[in-house]
């Protein structure tokens, strides 16, 4: 048996700020953007550069409660972690593009890292390799 998890749901307020951020900024790419008349929503997807498995489904929340959690949907925790096989070239990157890095980079036994938050204030690490496999 083979699985993998086919997408993560992140809560947004609106499609195309989101798009602007995590396509714009981020350099994710549009994977799907259908409309869903029926609900009254669209069906957006984006992907890491060179990802093949994840992906995230951007959701704009319908509701008071799924609105109070856009943000906060891991009550502060960091919520995503995007790997990336050039820690420097990407934290210089989405610096360049003003996303705001709370923790700044640091070396760990599973890589290097720096916490930031996407649009909306949840928590994500970018994670590079860990300094031997870099060679250092």
């Amino acid at each position: 048996m083979a699985q993998h998890l086919g997408l993560v749901s992140v809560l947004v307020l609106d499609y195309d700020e989101a798009l602007d951020f995590y396509v714009g900024k981020l350099g994710f790419t549009l994977v799907e953007d259908t409309p869903v008349p029926a609900q009254g929503k669209r069906w957006v997807v984006v992907a890491p550069p060179g990802a093949r498995e994840s992906r995230l489904l951007l959701a704009r929340a319908s509701n008071p409660v799924q609105q109070a959690r856009i943000g906060d949907q891991t009550g502060g925790r960091v919520f995503l972690f995007l790997e990336t096989d050039d820690f420097d070239r990407d934290f210089a990157q989405y610096q360049s593009q003003g996303v705001e890095f709370v923790r700044g980079p640091s070396q760990e036994p599973y890589g290097t890292v720096a916490v930031f938050r996407d649009l909306y204030g949840n928590l994500w690490d970018l994670i590079g390799p860990p300094a031997m496999a870099r060679g250092a």
